[in-house]
């Protein structure tokens, strides 16, 4: 697989440099769309083994669950800063790689005239990409569940059970539950058949304990910020347990009772609750949740954390030292996803971690902080929420990095005096940083992908998954 992409960019290099010379004279040199329609045979043959990536997900989680000594290793090697993301996200990447040619092509088929001597192929490799994806749409959406599902279990304590067939993600996020000793912050986890609610813990490990189960089996939920006079309030009640409690703006309140009375209407549907029994393997016998058209991929990033300096206190300087943000690492498992939204008390569903997938991008920035005068070239991946800082492309391991969740894009102000073209800004509270892109295109590309992080999806639709599912 690695070596078929090698190839292929190879030969791109190839083409753009015969499309710099005077070949484009003669008209007979290699275009992007000749290019990836001759590579289209070798890509299809490559699909049978991504078919098979499902089997590699479940046999890789029961050796871990069997194996102490490939436990370890897999632990060791996520702990390595040149693994900035889950070993068994890397795992997904043949999966996504597809779908990114086929956001590509479709850039290009926009791009060209219909006159253009690379329009035809160019469109006839996306007519062939566009099928292998749709073919194995369905085998990554079970897949993406199931890797989500094995993920969360490594932040949590108290529960044994979290991976049973049938069970689907569908939210992450901060609440706050109201309780005898008033508003205490916890985090909840929505599935397709139950809602966790945990505390962060103070162990080693940094997991959250699970302290309740809620069936969403005949729950309803009632919004009740004038029974109890706290802003964005709602009720919960099950069949054998209510609980109270507040979102952290009404953005955040909608999206969990949106979410959650689309899971109550659901399992009504189903006519009873989901069997409790353990599965070792993706389900594929349920539907598949949606929001605005889009399916429903899991960062691993760094934290602002009470108990390590923030990347808001991090100087220019820092990405020269020798200790940087993601070097400060501890053994535990304090940067993940659900401690992002733990600090920055908000929410991610299911369907951004997809729309993160789709919404990836590499390239050199200049950085500036809001208290410096001078900017610092960088190259930046942008992955998984977060953006991950490098010296250069050529380094195989972060520098430092920035999750986004909780931020806010916008473009400067004139007070600001940045006085730079296609500049864009990132904040969140205190926490100010200004980012210029080389050109109009790249500067509208990171606007692009980033709004999808700081932006999350709002609005839900269900496909079942006899329906055909649109990219």
């Amino acid at each position: 697989m690695m070596q078929h992409h090698k190839e292929l960019q190879m030969e791109f290099e190839v083409a753009q440099r015969e499309g710099r010379s005077n070949a484009h004279l003669k008209g007979d040199y290699q275009r992007i769309g000749d290019v990836m329609l001759k590579n289209i045979q070798s890509m299809k043959h490559l699909t049978i083994h991504l078919r098979k990536h499902s089997e590699v997900l479940v046999e890789l989680e029961n050796g871990i669950k069997n194996s102490r000594k490939l436990e370890a290793l897999c632990r060791d090697f996520e702990m390595q800063k040149v693994c900035y993301l889950p070993l068994n996200t890397f795992l997904l990447r043949p999966l996504h790689r597809l779908m990114h040619y086929k956001q590509i092509m479709e850039r290009l088929c926009k791009y060209y005239p219909p006159n253009h001597m690379d329009f035809r192929d160019s469109r006839a490799a996306l007519a062939e990409i566009s099928e292998m994806v749709a073919q194995l749409h369905s085998s990554m959406l079970k897949m993406e569940n199931f890797q989500k599902l094995h993920e969360l279990k490594k932040d949590l304590i108290g529960i044994d059970n979290l991976v049973i067939s049938g069970r689907e993600f569908i939210r992450l996020g901060s609440l706050s539950k109201l309780s005898g000793k008033g508003l205490q912050q916890r985090m909840f986890f929505l599935f397709n058949d139950v809602l966790l609610y945990t505390s962060r813990g103070l162990t080693a490990s940094n997991q959250f304990k699970v302290h309740g189960q809620l069936p969403l089996y005949g729950m309803m939920i009632e919004e009740s910020e004038e029974e109890w006079g706290v802003p964005h309030c709602f009720t919960l009640r099950g069949q054998h347990q209510t609980i109270v409690v507040a979102a952290s703006s009404r953005t955040e309140m909608d999206k969990w009772t949106e979410d959650i009375q689309m899971v109550i209407d659901l399992a009504e549907n189903c006519n009873g609750p989901a069997p409790d029994f353990l599965g070792s393997s993706p389900p594929d016998n349920i539907g598949v949740l949606y929001k605005s058209g889009k399916e429903m991929a899991f960062p691993l990033c760094f934290i602002e954390s009470p108990e390590e300096p923030t990347i808001d206190q991090e100087s220019e300087d820092d990405l020269n030292a020798s200790r940087t943000s993601l070097e400060r690492q501890t053994p535990h498992r304090g940067n993940t996803t659900v401690h992002v939204c733990w600090h920055r008390n908000t929410s991610v569903s299911m369907v951004d971690f997809s729309i993160a997938v789709e919404n990836q991008l590499s390239g050199n920035l200049l950085r500036k902080f809001k208290n410096s005068n001078g900017w610092q070239k960088l190259w930046v991946v942008f992955t998984n929420f977060c953006m991950f800082f490098y010296k250069s492309h050529q380094d195989n391991h972060p520098l430092a990095s920035l999750p986004l969740l909780g931020y806010s894009l916008t473009i400067p102000s004139e007070s600001e005096n940045i006085h730079k073209d296609y500049v864009f800004k990132l904040h969140f509270k205190s926490h100010v940083y200004y980012f210029r892109a080389e050109s109009e295109y790249t500067f509208e590309r990171w606007m692009e992908v980033i709004r999808s992080a700081t932006s999350p999806a709002s609005r839900i639709r269900v496909l079942s998954h006899e329906e055909s599912h649109v990219y």
